[in-house]
């Protein structure tokens, strides 16, 4: 198999890059990202350490980042599972990525820039929930900022009719066949919404 190895074979393929690629880019927030981005609720933040790269889903029942203003953005560290993979790498590296979805829309906004991570008691407070705050705040400063093209979210009929999904694995099959039927199954995936819910925003520790 052919593999590429220099930047001059991956050109002679692609050639130059379509002019609205570069010219719908942005270093800042425009008002019309602004709005884009205000109403999405879910992202895919993407990292890179010394251990390689991490890509993690972040969601919120409201805009799943918050604008402070057209360069920063502030994404609140709610629940999860306390790897806390992308918060490590970010602390030795802060370049990251931001991968926004709108559901119903073919359009993705991605953010290219640097993070950091505060637990300031005034910046968490501003994100309370039902007296519960996030253990962190990342504050994201924007170098790049625009929209990708919805081609690969039309080929993939995202927003189509809910697929049939008994065939797929659960939580509890992945967590069953890691641990050698010692942990998950169908227990695990029967009281996994009713734990979940009770920890959207944060949990025991």
């Amino acid at each position: 198999m052919n593999y590429l190895k220099d930047m001059a074979a991956l050109t002679a393929i692609y050639g130059a890059p379509v002019p609205t690629s570069l010219t719908k880019v942005a270093d800042h927030l425009t008002p019309e990202y602004s709005r884009w981005i205000g109403a999405s609720k879910f992202c895919v933040l993407t990292t890179v350490g010394p251990e390689g790269t991490d890509g993690t889903p972040r969601g919120d029942d409201g805009p799943v980042v918050v604008e402070q203003d057209s360069k920063t953005l502030l994404m609140p560290d709610w629940a999860g599972n306390n790897r806390i993979d992308s918060l490590r790498n970010i602390l030795r590296d802060d370049r990251l990525s931001l991968l926004f979805l709108v559901q119903g829309s073919n359009n993705v906004t991605r953010v290219n820039g640097r993070g950091k991570i505060t637990d300031d008691e005034a910046l968490r407070e501003r994100f309370a929930r039902n007296g519960k705050l996030p253990r962190t705040v990342l504050v994201i400063t924007i170098d790049e900022v625009y929209f990708q093209c919805a081609k690969a979210v039309m080929r993939a009929g995202l927003w189509g009719e809910q697929p049939d999904l008994s065939d797929l694995p659960s939580a509890g099959d992945f967590l069953k066949a890691m641990t050698n039927g010692r942990e998950g199954g169908a227990d695990y995936d029967a009281g996994y919404e009713a734990r979940a819910k009770t920890q959207l925003w944060d949990r025991e520790y």
